[in-house]
């Protein structure tokens, strides 16, 4: 009868564990089991959005507001489209906010950063945030870089 408690004893430790692992999996991918409140969607447009993922953050003043939902191109303006899902907690952006693609850390993974804006107008359901600064690709500031440098020794 020991042996027996002993047994379900260590399996229920076990089962713990690896429920444990499971949890700590859906939170380092940002992943979650259930939704997380009410949501409502905004758009931005960027020129370029190289590294930007769907899934990616959205934070205002460091602070995780949303996530990126879905990125595609627009067929009209030829530029692409993120689509965000923010909490209903931050309802109050004033519509003239900006949002920017920023790197966390100096090799790290892109998101979105909404700094906000001074209108009394407020962004609603579906409202586009036109106001935006596109993803700074390295290969491009190597570029540019290189290309000066050489610019200036033919002088």
């Amino acid at each position: 009868m020991q042996t027996r408690t002993l047994e379900i004893s260590v399996g229920l430790f076990l089962l713990g564990g690896l429920l444990a692992l499971l949890l700590l999996a859906l939170r380092v991918s940002g992943l979650s089991v259930g939704s997380s409140g009410e949501t409502y969607k905004v758009y931005a447009y960027f020129n370029n959005i190289a590294g930007l993922t769907s899934r990616a953050k959205v934070t205002m003043a460091g602070v995780a507001i949303g996530k990126v939902t879905a990125i595609d191109l627009d067929r009209d303006s030829y530029t692409g489209r993120v689509t965000m899902e923010l909490d209903r907690r931050v309802d109050n952006l004033p519509s003239d906010s900006t949002a920017s693609i920023l790197t966390a850390g100096l090799l790290g993974e892109k998101y979105v950063g909404i700094s906000v804006g001074g209108d009394e107008k407020l962004l609603k359901d579906g409202d586009a945030i036109r106001d935006t600064q596109s993803s700074l690709v390295l290969e491009d500031l190597i570029g540019k870089f290189l290309l000066n440098t050489v610019n200036k020794d033919k002088q």
